[in-house]
């Protein structure tokens, strides 16, 4: 019998790297000349690396070329991460028996450079079958392809697997892969009301995520789906 999938995010659902992101990219434009704003660290969640780097040259006024400062950011967080990499409480455990009952994939807005040295400082890249960078894909987070790029690369069944999400676009592209969506909002950038309404299921943190917490959601999915086709 099939255990089914799980597919998760990476920044701010198991490691808390959201602030890392935005303390570096907010001084990187500010000592470029550009202006920062309360919203970009929001707005840039989720896009590929190509789009935030873009973002960042033409709505905050960093002056330099797109490329540049997508390398630039990018070698700072991979740096930072690889002395302090702040690990959200339980992921270990979590993924340990995620890893038991289910079979395991990343879908991740980061680029390839700096999912790999959190992997390789953390050593769960035994826990996931496939690892997937947004920047592979087409389109960013709301978009589905960074998680449809998973489920073909793990031969997955979508009505048999649930991501699991902190942000609003991160819930967003899981649900149109056609995933059922655990939600566990980031705390300092809180997915909005309608993002979060298309979660199947919300948890507070993820302490609280464990085998059977994900086995309701999935079996939740497939009632519904059995219900829909006997209509």
């Amino acid at each position: 019998m099939q255990r089914g999938w799980v597919v998760f995010d990476l920044d701010g659902t198991l490691i808390e790297s959201e602030q890392i992101w935005a303390e570096i990219r907010r001084d990187f434009v500010a000592e470029h000349g550009g202006r920062w704003n309360d919203g970009a660290q929001a707005a840039m969640m989720g896009m590929r690396t190509v789009e935030w780097a873009r973002y960042m040259h033409d709505d905050l006024g960093v002056a330099l070329p797109a490329d540049s400062i997508a390398q630039r950011v990018v070698d700072a967080v991979a740096e930072r991460l690889a002395v302090d990499l702040p690990v959200i409480p339980g992921a270990r455990r979590v993924l340990e028996e995620a890893a038991g009952a289910f079979v395991l994939g990343v879908a991740t807005s980061s680029a390839q450079q700096v999912a790999a040295t959190v992997l390789a400082r953390t050593g769960w890249a035994k826990f996931f079958s496939v690892v997937v960078s947004a920047d592979s894909v087409a389109r960013g987070k709301p978009a589905p392809d960074v998680y449809l790029r998973a489920l073909d690369l793990l031969a997955a069944d979508p009505t048999c697997s649930a991501a699991v999400e902190d942000s609003g676009n991160g819930i967003r592209s899981a649900y149109a892969a056609g995933l059922a969506v655990i939600g566990i909002p980031n705390h300092a950038y809180p997915p909005d009301p309608a993002a979060l309404a298309l979660a199947d299921r919300r948890v507070a943190k993820l302490e609280d995520l464990d085998p059977g917490v994900i086995r309701d959601v999935l079996l939740r999915r497939a009632t519904e789906r059995r219900n829909e086709q006997s209509r």
